[in-house]
């Protein structure tokens, strides 16, 4: 079984967002690490291989420094990584990303391909279903427990308060919530070994099947208008020495104040 999973850096939100003056985020000026969805898909191929000998390939689209992700990839158990960067490849939306993602994939063996449910910068949930259209493969979403069954997968489809049970023949797209595991910690062995190992490097020139309208920022269909922080919360008003019928009365007052009753 060949299995090529989808990665992206994203900033670590934790230690702060900046941006650019146009309003875009500047990555490069942040921390970055491996999209939280993205580890939990990496972590059940990795179960896969353990289970059923698979092999694992990693890709990522993003800039040079995308690189350290796929390191860890390689640290977690991954058998090839590959890192898709160009320069006209920048400022892609989702349709951009997942057009490019495919003809990356299309170079490749495949029969089951797992993305994150989303990424943490966007939260658009877009970019794994596209790159099913794109190759033309059926996809499963929001799975949280992947099974193999000859050539079919079976996947618990997480919905509201239930899940669904569905089976697919493969090849397929399977889409990763975080919930869907405890991703591995890297081993200090498998730490220095992925530093021996070598990240393919593709760039536009080796995405054959591309077309120049639909890579990069030109051919995003969407452009950010304005990106800014989260807003902060003011510190709130404290009232003390009120029994309860007072406070009762307080909040409604407040609450007709505002116009929500």
């Amino acid at each position: 079984m060949k299995i090529v999973v989808c990665i992206k850096q994203v900033p670590d939100t934790k230690g702060g967002v900046k941006f650019k003056p146009d309003g875009t985020l500047d990555r490069g000026a942040m921390l970055a690490i491996m999209n939280p969805d993205d580890k939990a898909g990496l972590e059940a191929a990795l179960r896969l291989k353990d289970q059923y000998g698979a092999e694992v390939t990693v890709v990522t689209m993003g800039l040079p420094k995308a690189d350290a992700v796929l390191r860890e990839a390689y640290a977690m158990g991954a058998d090839k990584c590959i890192l898709v960067t160009d320069r006209v490849l920048g400022g892609a939306d989702t349709w951009a990303t997942s057009s490019t993602v495919a003809a990356a994939v299309r170079n490749l063996e495949y029969d089951l391909i797992i993305t994150g449910r989303q990424a943490i910068d966007g939260d658009t949930a877009q970019v794994g279903p596209q790159i099913s259209e794109h190759l033309d493969i059926p996809v499963i979403s929001y799975a949280q427990e992947i099974k193999i069954d000859g050539d079919y997968v079976i996947v618990q489809r997480q919905y509201e308060d239930r899940y669904h049970v569905l089976k697919a023949k493969m090849p397929c797209l399977i889409t990763a919530l975080s919930e869907l595991n405890e991703p591995r910690y890297m081993t200090p062995g498998g730490i220095f070994d992925a530093f021996d190992k070598e990240v393919t490097v593709w760039g536009r020139a080796d995405l054959t099947t591309l077309s120049d309208e639909n890579i990069g920022l030109a051919g995003s269909p969407t452009k950010i208008a304005k990106a800014c922080d989260k807003v902060r919360k003011g510190a709130g008003e404290l009232k003390t020495g009120l029994d309860s019928d007072e406070a009762v009365a307080y909040i409604m007052g407040k609450l007709t104040e505002k116009h929500i009753v």
